[in-house]
């Protein structure tokens, strides 16, 4: 099983605007139909910035080179660390540095942004 399909998410890591594109979230949230989806929309330098589409659990993970920024365009989007948990509103965002054990959840449905570089593996280091 690769590893896209060892978990019960949709995640397309293709690049979706190529640079000089206009960037349409709307056109393609009202496509979705996955509770948990998670789309390259463009690449900026080394990092890429992905819309994520949710509603339930995440798995526990982290990534070891890697820090991650969420932002909530709509929803309530929740980050868990082993110590606390941070609740994220709408136009609210979070940095979760690399190392750090996390899991995330959308006791909704949200609609969220993520900045990280290119090469992270969004399910995380083994």
């Amino acid at each position: 099983m690769s590893e896209q399909n060892a978990f019960p998410y949709t995640t397309n890591l293709n690049i979706l605007f190529p640079a000089l594109s206009l960037i349409d979230i709307p056109g393609v949230v009202s496509q979705v139909e996955a509770e948990w989806f998670n789309q390259t929309l463009c690449q900026v330098n080394d990092s890429v910035v992905r819309l994520g589409v949710m509603q339930g659990e995440y798995h526990w993970h982290k990534h070891d080179n890697d820090d991650e920024f969420f932002f909530v365009l709509e929803g309530r989007f929740i980050i868990d660390l082993e110590d606390r948990s941070i609740e994220l509103q709408s136009q609210q965002g979070y940095v979760v540095p690399k190392g750090v054990v996390h899991r995330t959840r959308a006791p909704e449905r949200a609609i969220i942004l993520m900045v990280e570089t290119a090469a992270i593996v969004p399910t995380g280091d083994a």
